[in-house]
């Protein structure tokens, strides 16, 4: 047994080239190269997937305001119409119903004017009609 650290190994790559001698640092350094590639693309992927699942709407803008407060009043709307207190219920839910057509307005999106102005006509006809009893 030597006392030298096994410092060389030799490898045949090919048949038809000479042998070539491989130091241990130069296994190391390929080791770590294949290593860095597959962390390189494990991180593309994650960084892909949590793009996907970001949220598109910015946050802190006028329409991001907007739409919060149409859901807090259209979720208290509901609640409070649940409750009995019909009236006030109404009133939360036109406001709510009022603010997500505006966010569709100034969003551009059909969709969502079409789905908000619908629910605002019918709830503002009712409170009128409840206030003219």
């Amino acid at each position: 047994m030597s006392d030298k650290p096994d410092l060389e190994v030799e490898h045949t790559y090919n048949t038809h080239e000479p042998e070539r001698v491989v130091t241990r640092a130069t296994q190391l350094a390929m080791e770590l190269s294949k290593e860095k590639k597959r962390l390189t693309e494990e991180l593309s992927t994650l960084q892909e997937e949590y793009d996907n699942m970001a949220p598109t709407t910015p946050v802190g803008t006028l329409d991001w305001y907007i739409k919060w407060f149409g859901v807090v009043f259209g979720v208290t709307g509901i609640f409070t119409m649940s409750a009995g207190f019909t009236l006030y219920g109404m009133m939360l839910y036109l406001c709510s119903a009022l603010s997500w057509t505006m966010v569709g307005i100034l969003w551009n999106d059909r969709a969502v004017m079409l789905g908000s102005v619908i629910p605002a006509t019918a709830t503002a006809l009712s409170l009128l009609q409840k206030l003219t009893q």
